[in-house]
């Protein structure tokens, strides 16, 4: 049988044609809505600032174990360096290619043929599902699960939450996550006077009063993490400074940061610390903050145990529990449900020109999801 012909790769290649880069839905979501109208679904669509999202309910009993995903995509970049056109699924040197294959259309395609096997099977289930998708993972994340965790779901009751971010590293299977650090971002602006560089008692050097301030920044401990969370990052993303000119000392630096932080601290307390090093050396300086995201983890998880099971089941994979990464709509979720875990795709080209994933691995991802579906829903 042609691959062509089977459901996840039909799903994903309906998905993939739609061109939804962020925040652009372009009838993805309405598709999906169609689809799971078919099966009894209980459709609800927000519309907001631009942003599409899709809440999709099956049943009203507990417990309710929800699908999490975005439908946007990054933009393709120089689309003359794509082997294939990006917004058609093409099969090539045993890939599937196009925009959004393993971040995460891939994922989305398995969640639905998975439910339409369920449903098709058995319509007694001992719960209920929920579908949960925005347009707005990929931008601001500020229309999309955050606002709707906020309003729409805010008295959802959802017991199990699982996210299709693309999680795996190497294989599908190797990579489970049950939590993420937050992130924490500022943009200082150091302010000395600037003067000619053959006089320097006549100026102050904004880089030089950095230097003590970065190293102590550098040095400071801020936690020591835990089992579950490296000690927390402070990492410099960029500086600038100077006049245009290699005789000119700049009266102004701008130096833009980011702590991933852990469950050991927070936010507030990365902020004081920042700003009791920068009073020490006494500067003249601003900050502007950009919090993005706390950290979550979910501890003693069914679902996580529920998922590792049927991934060794399906992928034959020893199965590794992480919290690495980026950020993810996870960190919005788990202000509602307390079982928030993360399996999806090998994330190895997400993001990158010629993004791709493979046949086999959508298919054991629907037959995951299909499994986590039947443990936890299914009366026994």
């Amino acid at each position: 049988m042609s691959i062509k012909t089977n459901n996840v790769y039909l799903m994903l290649e309906k998905l993939i044609s739609c061109k939804s880069v962020t925040p652009d839905d372009d009838g993805c979501q309405s598709f999906i809505s169609d689809f799971l109208r078919g099966f009894g679904f209980e459709i609800k669509i927000i519309e907001k600032s631009g942003v599409s999202n899709l809440i999709a309910t099956y049943g009203t009993s507990s417990p309710r174990l929800a699908f999490v995903g975005h439908t946007d995509v990054v933009p393709i970049g120089q689309i003359e360096k794509w082997s294939t056109p990006p917004f058609e699924l093409h099969e090539k040197d045993g890939l599937l290619f196009g925009r959004g294959t393993s971040d995460m259309k891939g994922s989305i395609a398995s969640m639905l043929i998975a439910i339409k096997e369920l449903l098709e099977k058995t319509k007694d289930i001992n719960g209920s599902i929920m579908v949960i998708l925005t347009s707005d993972e990929e931008g601001p994340a500020i229309h999309g699960i955050q606002s709707l965790v906020k309003e729409e779901l805010k008295d959802a009751q959802i017991d199990y939450c699982l996210v299709g971010e693309p999680s795996c590293k190497e294989n599908l299977g190797d990579t489970i996550k049950n939590g993420r650090r937050g992130s924490l971002s500022g943009t200082l602006e150091i302010r000395g006077i600037q003067g000619h560089i053959a006089y320097p008692q006549n100026a102050k050097n904004p880089i030089h009063l950095l230097s003590p301030i970065l190293e102590k920044l550098i040095s400071q401990e801020y936690d020591k993490g835990n089992e579950y969370f490296p000690a927390t990052s402070f990492q410099v993303s960029n500086i600038n400074s100077g006049a245009g000119a290699s005789n000119i000392i700049p009266g102004l630096l701008t130096m833009d940061f980011n702590f991933r932080y852990s469950t050991e601290t927070n936010a507030d307390s990365l902020k004081n610390t920042v700003i009791s090093i920068l009073e020490s050396e006494s500067v003249d300086y601003s900050i502007k903050w950009s919090h993005s995201g706390e950290p979550y983890l979910s501890r003693d998880s069914k679902l996580l145990d529920v998922c590792s099971t049927a991934v060794q089941k399906i992928t034959k994979k020893d199965v590794t529990i992480s919290t690495d990464g980026g950020t993810s709509d996870g960190r919005f979720m788990a202000k509602i449900c307390d079982d928030v875990i993360e399996f999806g795709l090998v994330n190895k080209s997400i993001h990158k020109i010629n993004e791709s994933t493979t046949f086999d691995n959508i298919v054991m991802l629907k037959n995951v999801y299909h499994q986590v579906l039947q443990d936890i829903l299914i009366t026994k």
